[in-house]
């Protein structure tokens, strides 16, 4: 007879795995005495509660990317008829694949969230295929009509946030020097870099955005190097886009810079030096997924909102920030939550001359060349 193994209960009934002597990719690499064929929970759970399944690829509590995810399938625990598991420290490798595989198959999982950008081409869809009853939703991925129809991706228009973290910079800044600190020139992290340089010009045109990218996620190392480096070169104004923005906050205020937040709100590690922050709010579009879920349909494949529509929010303004700041950013913050609000209009070029947007022309936050920027504006310093 199997005994069907599952981690220790938590306070809040979810199962959390971020030991990785007990870990769901262990528990599947018994394949030999445990045959995921043979296993008899595959569905048993169809009938019962709708079981959903997050997977981090940090820690659920790093102040950043995956205490937000984590913040939201937190609000999910309170609904009734859903269970909800968890497992933090997955790589964006097979890894993800074999987390996937034992949320179903073990948990009985029918609704999956893997999280992290490197998740999905090509693991989500790899499961997808193999596993048409679930239902994978994908944060920042690009579904279209070509992949599986029981995947999907969802993202907020984050950039809003920036664009405001760009004015409030703006106004605190003596250097008119700012910082940022990114991981890698995807799309997402390209127009957040934008969007704060144009921010910030909107109060003062001859701003810059000095950015230095680390290459990965998260690295501890690099992004407190980073952040010494711009500082050292005279930015006065930090802000970010990496997995977790702590050691970047941390070493900001520490050395008297300015932060401007990413993410979640680390107010709690800046104090007097936290300026405001670009934050994410999931609760709202999970809760609409399960929603859909307990109603017997599939959720959206193609979701994206920003401000107006509750999926991105701002930090509270810190005690550094100016009454004449806070009246701008509202001001503008006003006009967001309208709709069709553009950050990027023309006449505008990139750093390296190339018209970006002609007089006249303005993408507004849901247009779709957005989804592919692979430029920065004038007046960043530095390359993708």
């Amino acid at each position: 007879m199997l005994t069907k193994l599952v981690p220790p209960a938590r306070k809040d009934g979810s199962r959390l795995v971020s030991d990785h002597s007990f870990s769901r990719r262990h528990l599947l690499g018994g394949a030999a005495a445990l045959s995921l064929g043979a296993l008899p929970f595959g569905r048993a759970r169809a009938a019962g509660p709708l079981t959903v399944g997050f997977i981090y690829v940090g820690p659920k509590d790093d102040y950043g990317y995956n205490q937000a995810h984590a913040q939201g399938a937190a609000a999910l625990k309170a609904i009734p008829g859903v269970q909800v598991v968890e497992e933090e420290n997955v790589r964006e490798t097979t890894d993800v694949q074999k987390t996937m595989e034992s949320m179903i198959n073990l948990d009985g999982a029918t609704l999956v969230f893997p999280t992290s950008f490197g998740y999905f081409d090509p693991h989500v869809l790899i499961e997808a295929k193999k596993n048409p009853k679930v239902q994978f939703r994908h944060c920042g991925g690009l579904w279209t009509e070509a992949n599986p129809k029981n995947a999907g991706s969802y993202f907020g228009y984050i950039a809003q946030g920036q664009y405001l973290n760009g004015i409030v910079a703006a106004h605190a800044s003596k250097a008119k020097r700012l910082g940022f600190v990114a991981a890698k020139p995807i799309p997402q992290v390209l127009n957040n870099i934008n969007g704060f340089l144009l921010g910030a010009r909107s109060v003062d045109p001859s701003i810059t955005v000095q950015v230095i990218f680390t290459g990965e996620w998260s690295l501890a190392v690099k992004e407190a190097e980073a952040t010494n480096a711009l500082i050292n070169g005279g930015a006065d104004v930090i802000t970010c886009h990496v997995d977790s923005p702590k050691v970047v906050v941390e070493t900001a205020a520490r050395r008297g810079a300015f932060v401007c937040g990413y993410h979640a709100d680390q107010s709690a590690l800046a104090k007097d030096q936290y300026l405001t922050g670009a934050e994410w709010n999931w609760a709202s579009i999970y809760k609409g997924f399960v929603a859909d879920m307990q109603a017997g349909k599939a959720p959206p494949n193609f979701l994206r909102g920003g401000l107006p529509d509750g999926f991105v929010k701002m930090s509270p303004y810190g005690p550094a920030v100016s009454e004449e700041a806070r009246r701008q950013a509202d001001a503008v913050k006003a006009e967001m939550m309208k709709g069709g609000f553009a950050i990027i209009k023309g006449p505008l070029k990139d750093n390296k001359g190339n018209v970006i947007a002609g007089a006249g022309t303005a993408l507004a936050e849901n247009a779709s060349e957005l989804e592919k920027t692979n430029y920065l504006v004038e007046g960043v310093k530095g390359s993708a």
